[in-house]
């Protein structure tokens, strides 16, 4: 008996711990650092495993840490919406001071594993984490500026792995910031807009224009281009080391296009589910954009 209680309990801070630090979301952070790291790294022959380990266990802390400390500010606003009134802390799994413990680990133990890598990858880091939890968390109930301040550090992973495989930040690492930071826009925005009603209740303003309209749509149109085009800068050759050739310039561009297509469809129809469709779509976008990119880079 006491066994399975064991065996229940791990398995409960187990899931407590998934929750709190949002791991599906971390893990796909942690992948776009991956993907900045293989663009920066020369050639396979100078992958350096442990630094690409310490990327991977650094940035999960960091991102887990944010969410962490999101959780603790928000655990009175998180109480009063259906998607979030069951993480740990609103439904009184775990403690604000137990969240907050973890969330100060978390925070430690990631910029010290980023500050083995190099400087430049602890202090862009830390400070991913100070806007995340000190800026942006505090504006989302005061105005729809919180999604442009949360885009900053939404697109520090991208970048953040260039650094850590280079120690530099120049116009390649700011070439994938820019790529990240302008598809914050419509994935966040599509989430904000099918998740409406639920962010009302919290008292959240997630959308540009404060509504579900044509003018929060088409604002969804426009960043999908700048994205598109931001996406394409590294085939003219400007870019420096970050290149990817006309082929690879040509699939990145019919991803964007698939894109825009359901940006397009979310302003006829202006429905939760195209909005939810894009929101989908959009994570696969930028996925598969960060995959072609890098078998760009080893295959050409």
């Amino acid at each position: 008996m006491n066994a399975t209680q064991n065996t229940f309990s791990l398995k409960s801070i187990y899931i407590d711990f998934r929750e709190i630090t949002k791991a599906r979301l971390a893990i796909s952070v942690v992948f776009s650092s991956i993907a900045g790291f293989m663009l920066g790294i020369y050639d396979l022959h100078s992958l350096d495993w442990l630094v690409l380990l310490k990327l991977a266990v650094g940035g999960y802390c960091m991102v887990g840490a944010s969410n962490a400390f999101n959780q603790v500010i928000e655990k009175d606003l998180d109480a009063l919406m259906d998607r979030t009134k069951n993480r740990p802390v609103p439904a009184g799994r775990m403690s604000q001071a137990t969240a907050l413990i973890i969330a100060s680990l978390l925070t430690i133990v990631g910029i010290a594993l980023l500050y083995t890598i190099n400087p430049k990858t602890a202090m862009f880091g830390a400070i991913s984490i100070f806007l995340y939890t000190s800026v942006y968390t505090p504006l989302k109930t005061m105005t729809s500026l919180s999604v442009f301040v949360g885009a900053f550090p939404g697109a520090i992973p991208f970048m953040l792995g260039w650094v850590a495989a280079t120690g530099e930040f120049g116009i390649e690492a700011g070439t994938l910031f820019l790529i990240q930071f302008f598809w914050q826009f419509p994935h966040f925005w599509a989430i904000g807009w099918f998740l409406y009603e639920d962010y009302e209740k919290a008292g959240f303003f997630m959308l540009p224009t404060g509504k579900k309209d044509k003018g929060t749509a088409l604002q969804i149109i426009l960043y999908t281009v700048w994205l598109i085009l931001a996406s394409l800068l590294p085939v003219l050759g400007y870019t420096g080391r970050l290149y990817i050739t006309p082929i690879a310039a040509i699939v990145v561009f019919l991803l964007g296009l698939w894109m825009l297509f359901y940006a397009v469809r979310l302003y006829k129809l202006r429905t939760a589910k195209a909005a939810r469709t894009l929101m989908l779509v959009s994570v696969s976008y930028i996925t598969l954009l960060q995959l072609v990119y890098i078998f760009d880079k080893f295959l050409r």
